[in-house]
Protein backbone atom coordinates (compact mmCIF):
# COMPACT_ATOMS: atom_id res chain seq x y z
CA UNK A 1 0.00 0.00 0.00
CA UNK A 2 1.55 3.40 -0.73
CA UNK A 3 1.02 6.33 0.04
CA UNK A 4 -1.61 8.11 -2.04
CA UNK A 5 -1.76 12.01 -0.64
CA UNK A 6 0.93 14.41 0.50
CA UNK A 7 0.23 15.21 3.84
CA UNK A 8 -0.79 18.61 3.46
CA UNK A 9 -3.68 17.49 1.59
CA UNK A 10 -4.77 14.81 3.74
CA UNK A 11 -8.07 15.94 4.93
CA UNK A 12 -9.69 13.11 7.49
CA UNK A 13 -6.63 12.16 9.96
CA UNK A 14 -7.15 9.36 12.44
CA UNK A 15 -5.15 10.99 16.00
CA UNK A 16 -4.71 7.54 17.55
CA UNK A 17 -3.75 8.04 21.18
CA UNK A 18 -4.99 4.67 22.82
CA UNK A 19 -3.81 5.09 26.79
CA UNK A 20 -5.87 7.56 29.38
CA UNK A 21 -7.17 10.35 29.73
CA UNK A 22 -4.43 12.63 30.69
CA UNK A 23 -2.25 11.23 27.70
CA UNK A 24 -4.81 12.36 25.74
CA UNK A 25 -4.83 15.49 27.05
CA UNK A 26 -0.89 16.05 26.98
CA UNK A 27 -0.92 15.50 22.97
CA UNK A 28 -3.65 18.46 22.41
CA UNK A 29 -1.26 20.95 21.32
CA UNK A 30 -0.48 18.46 18.60
CA UNK A 31 -3.87 17.49 17.72
CA UNK A 32 -3.91 21.30 17.42
CA UNK A 33 -0.83 21.53 15.02
CA UNK A 34 -2.45 19.32 13.15
CA UNK A 35 -5.61 21.12 12.92
CA UNK A 36 -4.34 23.99 12.24
CA UNK A 37 -2.20 23.06 9.42
CA UNK A 38 -5.31 22.29 6.69
CA UNK A 39 -8.86 24.94 6.94
CA UNK A 40 -11.03 21.77 6.22
CA UNK A 41 -9.06 19.31 8.42
CA UNK A 42 -11.46 16.91 9.90
CA UNK A 43 -9.65 15.23 13.11
CA UNK A 44 -11.09 11.75 14.51
CA UNK A 45 -9.54 10.91 17.96
CA UNK A 46 -9.43 7.33 18.24
CA UNK A 47 -8.66 6.54 22.25
CA UNK A 48 -9.85 4.77 24.90
CA UNK A 49 -13.12 4.89 27.16
CA UNK A 50 -11.15 7.33 29.70
CA UNK A 51 -10.06 9.18 26.91
CA UNK A 52 -13.33 9.55 25.04
CA UNK A 53 -14.86 11.04 27.90
CA UNK A 54 -12.71 13.98 26.83
CA UNK A 55 -14.47 14.36 23.23
CA UNK A 56 -16.60 17.21 23.91
CA UNK A 57 -13.65 19.67 25.69
CA UNK A 58 -11.32 19.10 23.19
CA UNK A 59 -11.91 21.90 20.84
CA UNK A 60 -9.53 20.54 17.57
CA UNK A 61 -11.41 17.20 17.19
CA UNK A 62 -14.46 16.48 15.01
CA UNK A 63 -15.33 12.85 16.29
CA UNK A 64 -14.29 10.62 18.88
CA UNK A 65 -13.78 6.72 17.96
CA UNK A 66 -13.30 4.91 21.88
CA UNK A 67 -12.01 1.66 21.62
CA UNK A 68 -10.10 -0.71 24.33
CA UNK A 69 -7.00 -1.99 22.48
CA UNK A 70 -5.79 -5.29 23.68
CA UNK A 71 -2.12 -3.88 23.38
CA UNK A 72 -2.91 -1.19 26.21
CA UNK A 73 -3.50 -2.28 29.95
CA UNK A 74 -7.89 -3.39 30.37
CA UNK A 75 -9.87 -5.47 30.84
CA UNK A 76 -11.30 -6.19 27.45
CA UNK A 77 -10.34 -9.29 25.29
CA UNK A 78 -12.44 -9.45 22.82
CA UNK A 79 -11.43 -10.53 19.48
CA UNK A 80 -14.93 -9.83 17.55
CA UNK A 81 -14.30 -6.13 18.90
CA UNK A 82 -10.89 -6.04 17.37
CA UNK A 83 -12.47 -6.92 14.29
CA UNK A 84 -15.28 -4.99 14.17
CA UNK A 85 -13.04 -1.70 15.12
CA UNK A 86 -11.02 -2.77 11.85
CA UNK A 87 -14.35 -2.12 9.93
CA UNK A 88 -15.31 0.87 11.72
CA UNK A 89 -11.94 2.17 10.91
CA UNK A 90 -12.10 1.27 7.15
CA UNK A 91 -15.81 2.69 6.61
CA UNK A 92 -14.57 6.32 8.00
CA UNK A 93 -12.23 6.48 4.72
CA UNK A 94 -9.50 8.24 6.68
CA UNK A 95 -6.90 10.06 4.01
CA UNK A 96 -3.93 9.37 6.94
CA UNK A 97 -3.23 8.49 10.66
CA UNK A 98 -0.46 9.76 13.58
CA UNK A 99 -0.37 7.21 16.51
CA UNK A 100 0.89 9.10 19.19
CA UNK A 101 2.71 6.85 22.27
CA UNK A 102 5.29 7.11 24.95
CA UNK A 103 8.50 6.35 24.01
CA UNK A 104 8.40 2.45 26.23
CA UNK A 105 5.29 1.87 23.93
CA UNK A 106 4.88 0.09 20.35
CA UNK A 107 2.87 2.09 17.62
CA UNK A 108 2.99 -1.18 15.46
CA UNK A 109 0.09 -2.87 17.33
CA UNK A 110 -2.30 0.27 15.83
CA UNK A 111 -0.21 0.30 12.65
CA UNK A 112 -1.28 -2.85 11.72
CA UNK A 113 -4.89 -1.99 12.16
CA UNK A 114 -4.91 1.18 10.35
CA UNK A 115 -3.19 -1.25 7.42
CA UNK A 116 -5.86 -3.92 7.78
CA UNK A 117 -8.36 -0.59 7.46
CA UNK A 118 -7.26 0.68 4.14
CA UNK A 119 -5.31 3.90 5.06
CA UNK A 120 -2.38 4.82 3.59
CA UNK A 121 -0.50 6.97 5.32
CA UNK A 122 0.50 6.67 8.94
CA UNK A 123 3.34 8.77 11.27
CA UNK A 124 4.82 7.18 14.39
CA UNK A 125 7.53 6.77 16.30
CA UNK A 126 8.91 3.42 16.04
CA UNK A 127 11.99 1.49 17.48
CA UNK A 128 12.39 -1.10 14.94
CA UNK A 129 12.41 -0.85 11.29
CA UNK A 130 8.51 -1.03 10.92
CA UNK A 131 8.61 -1.33 6.88
CA UNK A 132 5.06 -1.19 5.45
CA UNK A 133 3.22 -0.66 8.37
CA UNK A 134 4.44 3.14 9.02
CA UNK A 135 5.02 5.37 5.86
CA UNK A 136 6.21 8.13 7.58
CA UNK A 137 8.94 6.58 10.50
CA UNK A 138 10.32 9.02 13.10
CA UNK A 139 12.82 6.69 14.56
CA UNK A 140 12.78 6.44 18.01
CA UNK A 141 15.34 8.46 20.05
CA UNK A 142 14.09 8.03 23.92
CA UNK A 143 15.81 7.23 25.91
CA UNK A 144 18.18 8.15 27.23
CA UNK A 145 16.55 11.81 26.79
CA UNK A 146 13.18 11.56 27.85
CA UNK A 147 11.83 15.15 26.22
CA UNK A 148 8.36 16.56 28.17
CA UNK A 149 5.57 14.45 26.46
CA UNK A 150 4.09 17.66 24.92
CA UNK A 151 7.25 18.14 23.17
CA UNK A 152 7.33 14.48 22.33
CA UNK A 153 3.96 14.78 20.43
CA UNK A 154 4.85 17.95 18.71
CA UNK A 155 8.42 17.03 17.55
CA UNK A 156 6.44 14.63 15.90
CA UNK A 157 3.99 15.97 13.70
CA UNK A 158 6.29 18.64 13.00
CA UNK A 159 7.80 16.20 10.82
CA UNK A 160 4.94 16.93 8.37
CA UNK A 161 5.32 20.21 8.70
CA UNK A 162 2.21 20.78 11.54
CA UNK A 163 3.35 23.35 14.10
CA UNK A 164 1.94 24.84 17.06
CA UNK A 165 2.99 28.19 18.08
CA UNK A 166 1.30 28.36 21.35
CA UNK A 167 1.54 24.83 23.01
CA UNK A 168 -0.51 24.48 25.57
CA UNK A 169 -2.86 22.49 26.25
CA UNK A 170 -6.37 22.43 25.03
CA UNK A 171 -9.80 21.66 26.95
CA UNK A 172 -13.16 23.84 27.53
CA UNK A 173 -15.16 23.49 29.88
CA UNK A 174 -18.86 23.77 28.69
CA UNK A 175 -21.33 26.01 30.72
CA UNK A 176 -23.37 23.43 31.65
CA UNK A 177 -20.29 21.94 33.73
CA UNK A 178 -20.28 25.43 35.56
CA UNK A 179 -23.47 25.66 36.33
CA UNK A 180 -23.42 22.02 37.53
CA UNK A 181 -20.55 22.86 40.04
CA UNK A 182 -21.58 25.78 41.08
CA UNK A 183 -24.95 24.11 41.76
CA UNK A 184 -22.91 21.16 43.83
CA UNK A 185 -21.15 23.48 45.92
CA UNK A 186 -23.83 25.70 46.71
CA UNK A 187 -25.59 22.35 47.66
CA UNK A 188 -22.79 22.18 50.57
CA UNK A 189 -23.13 26.44 50.86
CA UNK A 190 -20.27 27.18 49.41
CA UNK A 191 -20.78 30.41 47.68
CA UNK A 192 -19.33 31.61 44.65
CA UNK A 193 -16.38 34.07 45.86
CA UNK A 194 -15.54 31.84 48.71
CA UNK A 195 -12.23 30.14 49.23
CA UNK A 196 -11.63 26.76 48.93
CA UNK A 197 -9.18 24.03 47.06
CA UNK A 198 -9.80 20.74 45.76
CA UNK A 199 -7.87 17.78 46.86
CA UNK A 200 -8.13 14.52 44.59
CA UNK A 201 -6.94 11.73 46.35
CA UNK A 202 -7.40 9.10 44.21
CA UNK A 203 -6.05 7.50 41.35
CA UNK A 204 -6.48 4.74 38.33
CA UNK A 205 -2.77 3.34 38.92
CA UNK A 206 -2.05 2.03 42.24
CA UNK A 207 1.52 3.13 41.45
CA UNK A 208 0.29 6.90 41.64
CA UNK A 209 -1.92 6.72 44.73
CA UNK A 210 -0.69 8.58 47.59
CA UNK A 211 -1.42 7.11 50.77
CA UNK A 212 -4.71 8.41 52.41
CA UNK A 213 -3.39 9.10 55.79
CA UNK A 214 -0.53 11.52 54.30
CA UNK A 215 -3.45 13.64 51.89
CA UNK A 216 -4.98 13.90 55.28
CA UNK A 217 -1.88 15.03 56.98
CA UNK A 218 -1.11 17.30 54.26
CA UNK A 219 -4.42 19.00 54.34
CA UNK A 220 -4.11 19.28 57.98
CA UNK A 221 -0.68 21.38 57.70
CA UNK A 222 -3.12 23.72 55.32
CA UNK A 223 -4.90 25.21 58.50
CA UNK A 224 -8.64 26.53 58.09
CA UNK A 225 -6.79 30.39 56.60
CA UNK A 226 -7.44 28.46 53.30
CA UNK A 227 -10.72 27.81 53.31
CA UNK A 228 -12.87 24.76 52.78
CA UNK A 229 -11.08 21.54 51.21
CA UNK A 230 -13.26 20.37 48.60
CA UNK A 231 -12.56 16.18 48.72
CA UNK A 232 -13.36 15.05 44.63
CA UNK A 233 -13.63 11.52 43.26
CA UNK A 234 -15.77 8.97 41.95
CA UNK A 235 -18.50 6.87 43.31
CA UNK A 236 -15.31 3.99 44.20
CA UNK A 237 -13.71 6.65 46.18
CA UNK A 238 -15.96 7.31 48.67
CA UNK A 239 -14.42 5.30 51.18
CA UNK A 240 -10.87 6.88 50.41
CA UNK A 241 -12.33 10.38 51.00
CA UNK A 242 -14.60 9.41 54.30
CA UNK A 243 -11.31 8.35 55.55
CA UNK A 244 -9.11 11.33 54.83
CA UNK A 245 -12.16 13.41 55.49
CA UNK A 246 -12.71 11.62 58.90
CA UNK A 247 -8.91 12.16 59.82
CA UNK A 248 -8.45 15.92 58.95
CA UNK A 249 -12.10 17.31 59.60
CA UNK A 250 -11.69 18.74 62.94
CA UNK A 251 -8.39 20.90 62.17
CA UNK A 252 -9.99 21.74 58.24
CA UNK A 253 -13.52 22.44 57.48
CA UNK A 254 -14.06 19.38 54.63
CA UNK A 255 -16.90 18.93 51.67
CA UNK A 256 -16.69 15.72 50.53
CA UNK A 257 -18.17 15.94 47.39
CA UNK A 258 -16.85 12.10 45.75
CA UNK A 259 -19.61 10.30 43.91
CA UNK A 260 -21.62 13.88 42.96
CA UNK A 261 -20.97 13.11 39.30
CA UNK A 262 -18.77 15.21 37.03
CA UNK A 263 -17.52 18.67 37.47
CA UNK A 264 -15.32 20.68 35.67
CA UNK A 265 -11.56 22.39 37.28
CA UNK A 266 -11.28 25.58 35.59
CA UNK A 267 -13.39 27.53 38.43
CA UNK A 268 -11.05 25.39 41.51
CA UNK A 269 -8.61 27.76 42.48
CA UNK A 270 -6.14 25.49 43.96
CA UNK A 271 -6.12 21.46 43.10
CA UNK A 272 -4.08 18.96 45.03
CA UNK A 273 -3.96 15.58 43.19
CA UNK A 274 -2.57 12.27 42.50
CA UNK A 275 -4.42 11.54 39.67
CA UNK A 276 -2.65 12.50 36.54
CA UNK A 277 -5.55 13.15 33.97
CA UNK A 278 -7.10 15.29 36.57
CA UNK A 279 -3.90 17.17 37.38
CA UNK A 280 -3.91 18.12 33.22
CA UNK A 281 -7.17 18.98 33.19
CA UNK A 282 -6.26 22.00 36.19
CA UNK A 283 -3.45 22.83 34.71
CA UNK A 284 -5.30 23.29 31.08
CA UNK A 285 -7.86 25.51 32.53
CA UNK A 286 -5.10 27.87 34.09
CA UNK A 287 -5.26 26.66 37.80
CA UNK A 288 -2.17 26.16 40.36
CA UNK A 289 -1.99 22.54 41.05
CA UNK A 290 0.25 20.10 43.05
CA UNK A 291 0.35 16.26 42.02
CA UNK A 292 1.60 13.84 44.71
CA UNK A 293 2.11 10.21 43.35
CA UNK A 294 3.71 7.10 45.07
CA UNK A 295 5.89 5.77 45.64
CA UNK A 296 8.44 8.11 45.34
CA UNK A 297 5.82 10.64 46.36
CA UNK A 298 7.03 12.57 43.33
CA UNK A 299 5.26 16.44 43.52
CA UNK A 300 4.50 18.51 40.57
CA UNK A 301 3.83 22.23 41.13
CA UNK A 302 2.00 24.60 38.56
CA UNK A 303 2.24 27.90 38.16
CA UNK A 304 -1.76 29.68 37.36
CA UNK A 305 -0.02 32.15 35.32
CA UNK A 306 2.04 29.30 33.32
CA UNK A 307 -0.19 26.34 32.76
CA UNK A 308 2.52 24.26 30.60
CA UNK A 309 5.33 24.73 32.58
CA UNK A 310 5.51 22.77 36.06
CA UNK A 311 8.63 22.15 39.02
CA UNK A 312 9.37 18.33 39.38
CA UNK A 313 10.03 17.57 42.81
CA UNK A 314 11.07 14.56 44.47
CA UNK A 315 9.86 14.45 48.26
CA UNK A 316 9.03 11.62 50.76
CA UNK A 317 5.99 11.66 53.71
CA UNK A 318 5.61 14.40 55.97
CA UNK A 319 8.28 16.72 53.95
CA UNK A 320 5.93 16.66 51.10
CA UNK A 321 3.29 17.28 53.41
CA UNK A 322 5.29 20.35 54.81
CA UNK A 323 5.93 21.56 51.28
CA UNK A 324 2.56 21.39 49.93
CA UNK A 325 1.35 23.55 52.84
CA UNK A 326 4.06 26.15 52.59
CA UNK A 327 3.62 26.34 48.78
CA UNK A 328 -0.31 27.23 49.21
CA UNK A 329 0.73 29.49 51.94
CA UNK A 330 3.31 30.96 49.92
CA UNK A 331 1.81 31.82 47.25
CA UNK A 332 3.35 29.01 45.09
CA UNK A 333 0.68 27.54 43.65
CA UNK A 334 -0.80 31.24 42.36
CA UNK A 335 2.53 33.09 41.72
CA UNK A 336 4.46 33.02 38.40
CA UNK A 337 7.32 32.82 41.07
CA UNK A 338 8.29 30.17 43.56
CA UNK A 339 9.46 32.04 46.33
CA UNK A 340 12.60 29.68 47.52
CA UNK A 341 11.93 26.84 44.73
CA UNK A 342 13.46 24.59 43.44
CA UNK A 343 16.78 26.02 45.06
CA UNK A 344 15.42 24.80 48.50
CA UNK A 345 14.52 21.34 47.05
Amino acid sequence: MSPSLPWNMAQRILCVRLDNMGDVLMTTPALRALKQSRADRHLTLWTSSSGAVLGPYLPDVDQVLSFEAPWVKNDADDVQADLHMVKVLRAQAFDAAVIFTVYSQSALPAALMCRLAGIPRVLAHCRENPYHLVSDWVRESEPPCVRHEVQRQLDLVSTIGATNPEPTLRFVPRDTDRISLFQKLAAFRLAPGMPWVVVHCGASAASRRYPASLFARAIRQLGPGVGAIVLTGDATERDLTRDVAQWCEAKVPIVNVAGCGKATSSDQPHIARAHNGNIHNGIRVGNGCINFSAPRQRMFITRRSKPHAATNCQFSGFRAAIRFSAAVRCGAVRDDVLPGWPATL
